[in-house]
């Protein structure tokens, strides 16, 4: 792989607020990365948010981080903020 196309690829750790446990948003999500080729995982947190980390080509891991802000049909997402992380990849896309 050469330096270039190593700079393509990103992770992102997204914390996502609202009504997004119960609601089938983990899976919802590993369907959706899945789609997109990229890794990662997406876990609940004790206060109601759901974390997730998406790592691969930027591209794909914008389009995730897009549908983070709906979720899926039941969600009602109300924030997400995302941070992002050194590269590393992962084995698939994992729900905790």
């Amino acid at each position: 792989m050469d330096d270039q196309h190593a700079e393509q690829r990103v992770c992102y750790r997204c914390v996502v607020g609202g009504r997004v446990q119960g609601v089938f948003f983990r899976a919802s999500a590993r369907e959706q990365a899945m789609r997109l080729g990229v890794t990662g995982y997406a876990r609940n947190l004790p206060d109601g948010r759901v974390e997730v980390l998406v790592c691969g080509e930027s591209a794909a891991v914008a389009q995730l981080r897009d549908w983070l802000r709906t979720g899926p049909t039941a969600a009602q997402v109300t924030g997400v903020a995302c941070e992002p992380l050194d590269y590393h990849p992962h084995p698939g896309f994992v729900i905790d």
